[in-house]
Formats: structure tokens, sequence, C-alpha cells
């Protein structure tokens, strides 16, 4: 799997810079407007990030309104203290949809024979239940509505440089938007949270190898089918429990065994409990342009069958129709970047966030959380940039255009290893829950230090707070920045000195 040099941030609490970039010339900033491609969880958390901290934004989405499916979705401890640190609104929405947790424990049942093998304590009121559609319509009420357009789907970007970049007078130097209805717009810095099928992702691969978009160990970064897929369910509470009593209905369980797993948990004030069954497929998946495909409830009886009679029961709960009930259950292939990642998460002044750029299965219940993790690191560093653009930055032909490119360097330092090693750490808590290792799966205590691990790294082991406290998004940025606008000076005194250009490739420049 790739990976990229992490830069240090700054050392000690505040770590400010003796005033490197500032002057008492300061000129005023230059407004900037940031285009959010896409308006799901990561996107609308960007926006309402932005929002807080009075950042020009536009979301186009591609679909009328909000809309996300309405199974059930769970936020790490992490992702909670992210929207409390994003907007303190978003993480009120979300507390007003939230489930309350019967326990405030994971626990893993081994579904054979239907004992208890792990409970991991989640904290008080931790990884709270809710239906997607709910929270991101709650979400959506928070944007105001002259800052996003629906029914916009992109179908080119071009930023200057690009084959057939033509803007208008007025728009040099801005990137363009081209939408399939025929529109086109502009913006400043443009963030792909367009999910898993992401477009941008595709326009920042091209930057990278702007002669080929793949060959010789460049292969195409996209998601691929992890062989897993999974059935989603909402049933009806009073039917849940008379299958499998009130307790299992009342908290977070998982059912475990060979080659597949059932998690379920309560969600809209208890009245429904949402189901997720997830199966091992040796085949390849059909179509991978269509992630979800019409399936049959027999794949789910198959999956479980000989297992417990509590298990067995669960599987039973699952529709033959789907939601609209015009056609078979649908089953959702379960698709990832592991293989297939890309390189970096951003080209130029596009980047890419959440599934878009590190899409991962649901198995850790980390995907919306890591999306709403890029959300808080790109608010935080965009809301610094005015800060950058009243220095003396312009004297050092440092334009805002170098700044927002050098947001977006920052950003990926930030994000790109812990996002990459969720996806592979997911791809492993999937195989501990459906007995690769049967000698681990099934021993509690070999079982819960490894589950304790691996939940502990992506729930607990980012502070966020103390990142924002010790402000090292704003000093990583002005290293970063400061680092551009001196380069012509350590050009001139390499060239003085006679000291080569870096072709050992140890020049700072060739990384900028």
């Amino acid at each position: 799997m790739p990976s990229v040099a992490q830069s240090h941030p700054p050392s000690g609490p505040s770590a400010p810079l003796d005033n490197p970039i500032s002057s008492t010339n300061a000129s005023s900033p230059t407004p900037f407007h940031v285009a959010i491609i896409g308006g799901g969880i990561t996107g609308i958390n960007l926006a309402l990030g932005l929002e807080h901290r009075g950042v020009l934004y536009t979301i186009y989405e591609r679909s009328p309104g909000f809309r996300e499916i309405g199974a059930g979705i769970g936020f790490s401890p992490n992702a909670e203290e992210a929207m409390k640190l994003l907007n303190p609104e978003v993480y009120h929405a979300y507390k007003r949809t939230a489930n309350p947790n019967g326990e405030d424990k994971f626990q893993w049942i081994n579904g054979l024979n239907d004992e208890l093998l792990y409970s991991l304590p989640v904290g008080k009121d931790g990884f709270l239940g809710c239906r997607r559609s709910e929270i991101l319509e709650e979400w959506g009420k928070l944007v105001p509505p002259e800052k996003i357009k629906f029914n916009k789907t992109v179908e080119t970007v071009l930023e200057p440089g690009d084959e057939g970049y033509n803007p208008d007078e007025d728009a040099k130097g801005k990137i363009l938007l081209k939408f399939t209805d025929g529109t086109v717009d502009t913006a400043d810095i443009v963030i792909g949270c367009d999910g898993i099928r992401s477009k941008l992702r595709n326009h920042v691969q091209s930057h990278l190898y702007p002669s080929s978009s793949s060959g010789p160990g460049r292969a195409v970064a996209k998601a691929g089918y992890t062989h897993k897929f999974c059935y989603r369910a909402l049933v009806p509470m009073s039917r849940a429990v008379e299958a499998v009593g009130q307790y299992r209905c009342s908290t977070r369980f998982m059912y475990n065994g060979p080659g597949a797993h059932i998690i379920t948990y309560p969600i809209g004030n208890n009245s429904v409990l949402n189901m997720l069954a997830v199966i091992s497929d040796p085949n390849e998946w059909p179509d991978e342009k269509r992630h979800v495909l019409p399936g049959n409830k027999e794949d789910i009886r198959q999956a479980f069958k000989g297992w417990h009679p509590t298990a067995e029961k669960l599987a039973e709960l699952f529709p033959e129709q789907n939601e609209g009930g015009d056609g078979p259950i649908v089953k959702w292939g379960i698709f990832d970047t592991y293989d297939f990642p890309l390189p970096q998460y951003y080209a130029g002044r596009v980047a890419v966030a959440g599934d878009a750029a590190h899409a991962t299965g649901p198995h850790l219940g980390a995907g919306g959380g890591l999306g709403i993790e890029d959300a808080l690191v790109l608010a935080e560093l965009l809301g610094k940039v005015p800060e950058l653009q009243g220095s003396n930055l312009q004297a050092r032909e440092v334009d805002t255009e170098m700044i927002l490119e050098r947001v977006l360097y920052v950003y990926n330092d930030f994000r790109y290893a812990r996002t990459q090693k969720v996806v592979a750490w997911t791809r492993d808590a999937v195989d501990l829950f459906q007995w690769k290792d049967e000698r681990v799966a099934k021993d509690g205590k070999k079982f819960g230090k490894l589950v304790k691990k691996k939940f502990h790294h992506v729930w607990f082991d980012l502070d966020l707070q103390e990142m924002m406290n010790w402000n090292m998004p704003k000093g990583m940025l002005e290293m970063a920045v400061l680092e551009v606008a001196l380069a012509p000076t350590v050009k001139g005194a390499r060239e003085f000195l006679g000291i080569g250009s870096g072709s050992d490739g140890s020049d700072e420049d060739a990384e900028w």
C-alpha cells in the first residue's frame, strides 16, 4: 500500500513562528470560494464547518435534494468530537436524531452457539445509532438554501493549464466546473465529496500522472470489490422483539460466524431495529458501475443456515421485497479503495475527501466518521487562509492560489496515513468477524484483545481537541506556505554556492 511522507507539526503547544509572514503593511484578504462536490455526510459537514468559520462555499449535489438510504448509521467518539469542533450545531443536530443506547456496550455473539464472545464499553452514550436519512435532513436544515445547488452533476473540472481551459476574462485563474446541464461555474478550490464512485478522484489521478492515468506501477485509483456483499433492513421493533426478545433489541449486537455476520441496533427512538447482514462472496461483482443490485432473501437464509436459532430468526426478519415493495430486496456490493488507492488526496487546487478519497467497508463503523474528520481538518485549514492572505505574502509573490494549494498539501499530510490504515484495519476486522482464523475468532480473550485494539485506534486514538488547541493546522500551513515564499531565496542561495538543483532527490522544491 502506498504511503507519503508525513511532515512534522510544529513542536510545543502553540508552536508559533516568530511572525515570519506577518507585516504591518499587510494587505486585505481576498475572498475565495470553495466548491464542494457532493452533499452527503462529508460534503454537508464540510459546508457547515466553513459556514461556522465564515468561508464562502457552494455545495453542488446531483440529486434533487439531500438524501441518503434509509438504513442506520453510528458515529464513533472521534466523529462526535469532530462534530463539536467543526460546528456545535452539527453535534446538536446529531444528538436530536440519535437513538439512546440500552447499554453503553458493543457486544459480539458467537452465532453458532449464541454465547457472548466479548463486550466492549463505548463510553457514556457512545456510538449512538440513527437513520442516515434523518441525520442528513437535520444537517441540511443548517445550510443556507442559497449555498446549495441541487440537480448538478459535474461533467468536467478544468484547472489553469488544462486542455480546453477557456475562462471568461473575469474568471482567469479560477477552476471551471462544467455540469451535464450545460452550465458552468467557477471556484478557487474544489473539494470532491462525491462518494465511492467519485469523478473527482479520477481528476486528481489524471493530474498526478498527466501523461497516463495508468502504466507500470500506476494502477487506476478506484473502489474495488471486497468479495463481501450486504443486505440491509429496518424491522419494526415489535416484530424484532417477538423474534429474539427485548434485550437483544435494546443495544448493539454482532453475531459472528463462518463467512458471514449480522449486526443489529435500535434506531428511531427504539421503534425500529436496524439490521445489516454481511456475506462473503468468492465471485466477482457482476457490474462495477452499479454497486446495488436486485438480491434474493435466499442468500441470507443460506448464509446463516445451521447457526443458532437466534441468528436464523434474525435472518428471517429480512424482507423478501425492497422498501418500495415493487421488487426483490436489494443487495449492496461492499467496495473499498484498499487495492487501488490514490497516492495522495489532491492535485493542484482539487482534492477529495470521505469515500471519494478512502472508501472503506462498514465493519469498524468508521466510514462516515472519517469523512467528518476530513471535513474538520479542511475547514480549520481553509479558515486560516485569510490570516495568511493578510500578511506580506504578496510581497513574496505567494498568491491566494498558492496558499490554497498548500492547504491541500497540509490536509493530505494530516489525513493520508490514518485513513489508509483504517481502510486496511477494516479488512482485518471483517476477517476476524467471519472466522478466517477460527482459533482466534472463537476464543473470547484473543478475539477481545484484537477487537479492542482495532476499535480503539479508530474511535479514540486521534486527539482532535488537542490538535485544535495546539493550532497545528495553522502552524503547519504557515510552515508550508513559508517554504514556498522562501523558495526563490533558497534557489538563489544554492546557485550562488554552486549547490545542485536536487538531482539526488534531496531538493525540497522537487516536492512542491
